[in-house]
């Protein structure tokens, strides 16, 4: 219970609460406008010069520039920017295998080769990032074969000496293979050529042969009547997928296809990688297609013997049973039975009965009549 005093004394208290909270916010807004006065202010001058010197006027000082914003955080984390950031200079960007020396307007000897019988775009050095890109490198955009143009879709980009094979392999393996099934090339179709990346697409894995324009995957024909050969098609024909895989494996230096390794089951690959001891690696399953299914077996019927008809034989008639007398109940049953002949059919079994789960009743069952 309260007290005069006490009750006199509790305003007081809550005015003083009051206060109290108004002078902390008015010393955080006085620490907050004094840091920034501090921001916008020139900074001291380093030697101690006494305070009258300080009052005397002298020349403005100069601005101090304001230090540059944060720069703001994006979705990527700072530390995987600064693996794909861009070049700062033309060496870092070229390479070290870069030689100045080889910078030239003059086409290669591959590419005086290849422009007798390809249309050809040559295409400036490719710089990376990381490894990827080369040099020679040029855009196939068609095959001459016997004076015709074989497109080639879409025109891959590829170093020389691997656009070289491809043409070749274009002109002189594809073209008698197909005119064995009564087709003339019109068109090579294509999936992928340079793109840096890594193998089978990992990501950090070790650079693929795309990365460096120096192989390309290859899905299939269309032929000048309309038709189309796919390269890994189980029903294509088997002479001539098996023609261009011995010729592909006998002119680049890796060809993967179906059975290799579960990324080329859909296209061909092919590039000019240098190995050591020139060694190729082939591996392209020509696959059959699947048997078909056999049809299922019938089961022959057994014949059925031919039916005899039987005639039962009749049965002496029997005499009168005489009365039975109720004393005796075996002759009761007996006299009931009447004669009969073979075997006696079984009763038919007795339906299952169908159990009806009843409503449990209460704990405490009161009778009717004790609530009247």
């Amino acid at each position: 219970m309260l007290s005069r005093t006490n009750a006199a004394i509790l305003p007081d208290t809550r005015r003083m609460r009051t206060l109290m909270g108004i002078l902390v916010l008015a010393m955080l807004m006085l620490a907050l406008f004094g840091c920034g006065a501090a921001f916008a202010q020139a900074p001291k001058p380093a030697d101690n010069t006494p305070a009258v010197n300080a009052a005397v006027p002298g020349p403005a000082a100069p601005a101090v520039p304001l230090p540059r914003p944060r720069p703001k955080m994006g979705l990527v984390p700072s530390w995987i920017a600064t693996l794909w950031s861009e070049p700062k200079t033309f060496r870092k960007a070229a390479g070290e295998d870069f030689k100045t020396s080889e910078v030239t307007s003059a086409p290669s000897a591959c590419r005086l080769r290849l422009e007798k019988f390809a249309v050809i775009a040559p295409m400036p050095r490719l710089i990376g990032p990381g490894s990827c890109g080369g040099t020679d490198i040029v855009r196939v955009d068609a095959v001459m074969v016997a004076g015709k143009r074989v497109d080639i879709k879409p025109a891959p980009y590829l170093q020389c000496p691997m656009a070289e094979q491809l043409a070749l392999w274009v002109r002189d393996d594809t073209t008698p293979l197909l005119a064995a099934v009564g087709g003339q090339l019109k068109s090579l179709e294509t999936y992928d050529d340079f793109s840096c990346r890594g193998r089978n697409r990992k990501l950090f894995g070790k650079v693929s042969e795309h990365g460096k324009a120096n192989a390309i995957d290859l899905r299939g024909f269309t032929l000048q009547d309309g038709r189309y050969i796919h390269l890994t098609d189980m029903k294509a024909d088997r002479p001539l997928r098996e023609g261009a895989r011995k010729a592909a494996c006998t002119r680049f230096m890796t060809v993967l296809g179906p059975g290799s390794d579960g990324y080329h089951e859909e296209h061909i690959h092919i590039d000019f990688a240098e190995r050591r001891n020139d060694y190729r690696l082939c591996q392209w399953d020509v696959r059959e297609p699947p048997p078909p299914p056999k049809p299922p077996e019938k089961a022959l019927e057994k014949e059925k013997p031919a039916e005899v008809a039987t005639v039962a034989p009749e049965l002496p008639k029997a005499a009168a049973a005489p009365e039975p007398d109720d004393d005796d109940d075996e002759k009761v049953v007996m006299t009931m039975v009447s004669a009969i002949h073979g075997v006696v059919p079984l009763p038919k079994p007795r339906p299952q009965t169908r159990h009806v789960r009843r409503k449990p009743r209460d704990l405490f069952h009161l009778p009717f009549n004790l609530l009247r």
